[in-house]
């Protein structure tokens, strides 16, 4: 949520800021005159109830009929003037909801995202290199038919070496880099209540509830990361600007429609309903959140170069922001077995300042080193998705001979495995 105060002081700034997404200066106007007109209504409720006082001490003192009358009458103007203020009220939060974020300064205009760097050596084949799917099918690692019979499409099972393959990232994350960045680690649930889910600017508008599962008898939402379950965490909590920044580091599964997703990249683990996510929250203060989106860069780009990945950093551009950032950067991770074997980048990685949007309306707060309260400042970021990076490493670690090689850095946590396969195209080791 924006700060009305702000918009008060100078609207023709946030017009034009906003305009950047779409957003017509006219909601802008009605906004201002419907806070206007909650305003008088709050005074002059505030008015006849201070008079109301008056003249039921008043009543008290000569217990006349008059007096009564007055009274009756200033009730019914207080009872008109309330429904009134509810009516603007509604308004006023519905049109405060419908606001996104602000984009920051540097954020590139338009629907063209900028690409910042590319990195790392793309693998050179002497054949056509495949895609992860027909890989990962041909080895037992995924198996889509089975998931599609028991639980719909857009679902799979993960099996044999690859199930280690996603508990030796987790395992790997968690070692290298939590302690060393001060992660508070966290399992959160996997099931937000509304009214937190809605403060964290994720379902206020039907395009945005059209990507969630919904379990109305509980008014219960499936999250769709971690950042929304780490978010509410610290609803209406007040830190010590020493506290800040407090990071955490939440795994969890992530759950999404993907109503408007079609084609082949439904197919497999891509693009699922349910998928498996390393997100990183930090609530900070404004002067620091620029270095904590620099730091949650480097940690992400850290990774990628640990798996040596190839990679490029991609900053969003204004009309692809998600509604509560203000300022985004994806990692896409070169991805040879794509596009018939031409190889594409695909995003693995974004992570978003959504400055004080989402912190003002869960009601974070820290108190400075003077004492006063100040919204504190939120970001979220991918550690990694591991579905993709699986799909990653399958596809630049590939052989001729149909195998899967294993990043050096992953080989501790492997139960001594560190090729998926051999040259018959048959796993190497089973469960069972």
């Amino acid at each position: 949520m924006l700060d009305i105060k702000k918009i008060h002081k100078n609207p023709e700034w946030f017009k034009e800021k906003l305009a950047l997404r779409d957003i017509d200066s006219d909601i802008i106007d009605r906004l201002l005159q419907v806070d206007d007109n909650r305003k008088q209504c709050i005074q002059k409720i505030d008015d006849l109830k201070f008079k109301r006082r008056n003249l039921e001490k008043k009543f008290v003192q000569d217990n006349s009929g008059q007096s009564l009358e007055v009274l009756k009458e200033v009730k019914r103007a207080i009872d008109i003037l309330e429904k009134d203020l509810d009516k603007y009220t509604k308004e006023f939060d519905d049109l405060m909801y419908s606001l996104p974020n602000v984009p920051l300064a540097d954020v590139p205009e338009g629907e063209k995202d900028k690409i910042i760097v590319e990195k790392g050596k793309k693998p050179l084949f002497t054949f056509i290199p495949k895609d992860y799917l027909s890989i990962s099918e041909q080895l037992d690692l995924i198996n889509i038919e089975d998931a599609s019979n028991v639980s719909g499409s857009r679902f799979s099972f993960i099996k044999n070496e690859l199930v280690f393959l996603q508990f030796a990232l987790i395992k790997y994350v968690y070692d290298k880099f939590c302690q060393k960045y001060n992660f508070i680690p966290i399992l959160p649930p996997f099931f937000i209540k509304s009214e937190y889910f809605k403060a964290m600017g994720y379902i206020d508008i039907e395009a945005d509830k059209n990507e969630t599962y919904y379990l109305p008898d509980d008014d219960l939402y499936l999250i769709g990361t971690a950042e929304h379950i780490l978010g509410a965490m610290n609803a209406n909590k007040i830190f010590q600007e020493e506290q800040l920044p407090q990071r955490f580091l939440g795994f969890s599964s992530c759950f999404r429609r993907e109503a408007g997703s079609y084609g082949k990249d439904t197919k497999g683990i891509l693009r699922s309903h349910q998928f498996d996510k390393i997100e990183m929250l930090s609530i900070c203060t404004e002067s620091q959140s620029l270095k904590e989106q620099d730091l949650f860069i480097d940690l992400e780009t850290k990774l990628m170069e640990d798996l040596v990945l190839p990679y490029r950093i991609v900053q969003t551009a204004v009309k692809n922001l998600s509604r509560p950032s203000a300022r985004s950067f994806d990692i896409e991770c070169w991805m040879p077995g794509q596009n018939d074997g031409k190889g594409e980048y695909r995003e693995t990685h974004s992570n978003s300042n959504c400055t004080d949007f989402q912190t003002r309306r869960l009601n974070i707060k820290y108190k400075n080193i003077k004492g006063d309260s100040q919204f504190a400042y939120m970001l979220n970021g991918t550690f990694i998705a591991l579905g993709r990076i699986m799909i990653a490493i399958i596809e630049n670690y590939q052989t001729k001979t149909g195998s899967i090689k294993i990043p050096t850095v992953l080989w501790p946590y492997m139960n001594g495995i560190k090729e998926i396969g051999n040259k018959h195209g048959k796993t190497k080791f089973k469960l069972f």
